[in-house]
């Protein structure tokens, strides 16, 4: 698939994600962007990521001030190659990674730990 196509489904599949949510937390789900990428740059990456990293949160969390003084607006990255690679080029399983990466990170919007991502079964 292109990175066009890859970005389609995947806007699609966000989409159809964030109509899922709960109320209390689609419309905040709905208004926090999604960025698609084809790869992580090595300015994302830095030294604390692998190059196959799937998605990153960055930005304040909702409703929190970190005090890091951070310039970015809260936001989603995706990195639609990195999926697609996972899912070794099958599109049904290109489209429940993205779904399970866009809630991930989604739940570190939202201020949920590790911990609290795996026990809603989004670790």
């Amino acid at each position: 698939m292109t990175f066009a196509q890859l970005t389609a489904e995947a806007e699609k599949t966000v989409t159809a994600t964030q109509r899922k949510l709960p109320v209390e937390l689609r419309e905040k789900a709905v208004a926090l962007p999604v960025a698609y990428h084809d790869w992580p740059s090595d300015e994302i990456l830095g030294e604390e990521f692998e190059p196959d990293i799937l998605g990153m949160f960055v930005g304040d969390p909702h409703g929190m001030a970190t005090g890091d003084n951070n310039a970015v607006p809260a936001h989603v990255l995706l990195f639609l190659e990195n999926i697609y690679d996972f899912a070794e080029g099958d599109a049904a399983v290109f489209r429940e990674e993205v779904r399970i990466t866009y809630l991930h990170e989604l739940g570190h919007y939202f201020g949920w730990g590790e911990e609290e991502l795996e026990e809603r079964g989004l670790g």
